[in-house]
């Protein structure tokens, strides 16, 4: 049985928030200055410098996907990794993203040469990364996010899954404290690969390594 890679898009393989950033900038006149993963306080109508609302904001970033996909940039690194861990390993993109996009993350990933079974998911991932490692008949499985709010899912609902924190976007990575429910935090993808390459080649699931 192969073992089984799950990881997220967005500052995982592709660059979204610079992206993100520049659009907003030119289509709504607003500044976009991240300082964390939490986008509520990053937004500013350049007219009055007032906050963007949350639900304002979540209104962008439907925006953004599917139509404004294709600004977005690949992650160094990231295609050469999964190349090599898929000559071992099965992969899942497991991306939150309303399911209206899947088609059009489909053809994004496969325009940077990234090639793999894409899931969309709304909410905590703990719950699909639990029915997708079990779908795979339990194998040892490595789930890697930006986001500490899925690890700590991930960690309710299926702990036996190695968890690698990485956040891959360097403006966003400096203000983001190590994930405390991931087992490792790495943000380069030539470290990456080795850090689950190894987990891979003990065969052991995360309960039993770590317990």
């Amino acid at each position: 049985m192969k073992p089984l890679l799950i990881t997220d898009c967005d500052e995982v393989l592709l660059h979204m928030v610079r992206h993100f950033g520049t659009w907003l900038g030119e289509a709504h006149d607003i500044d976009f200055r991240p300082n964390g993963s939490d986008f509520t306080n990053s937004m500013r109508r350049r007219a009055d410098e007032s906050l963007v609302d949350a639900e304002t904001m979540w209104n962008y970033l439907d925006g953004f996907f599917p139509d404004q996909m294709d600004r977005q940039t690949l992650v160094p690194h990231a295609r050469e990794a999964l190349a090599a861990l898929a000559q071992h390993a099965e992969i899942v993109v497991l991306t939150n993203l309303k399911d209206h996009c899947r088609e059009h993350r489909i053809a994004q990933l496969a325009t940077h040469g990234i090639a793999h079974r894409v899931e969309c998911n709304q909410g905590g991932k703990g719950g699909p990364v639990a029915r997708l490692v079990a779908e795979f008949g339990n194998p040892v499985t490595v789930f890697v996010d930006d986001l500490e709010h899925h690890h700590e899912s991930v960690a309710r609902h299926a702990p036996w899954v190695h968890r690698l924190h990485m956040v891959a976007e360097p403006d966003i990575a400096r203000h983001v404290a190590e994930a405390p429910h991931a087992h490792a935090r790495i943000d380069d993808w030539r470290e990456a690969r080795g850090w689950i390459e190894a987990r891979f080649a003990a065969g052991l699931t995360a309960d039993a390594a770590n317990g």
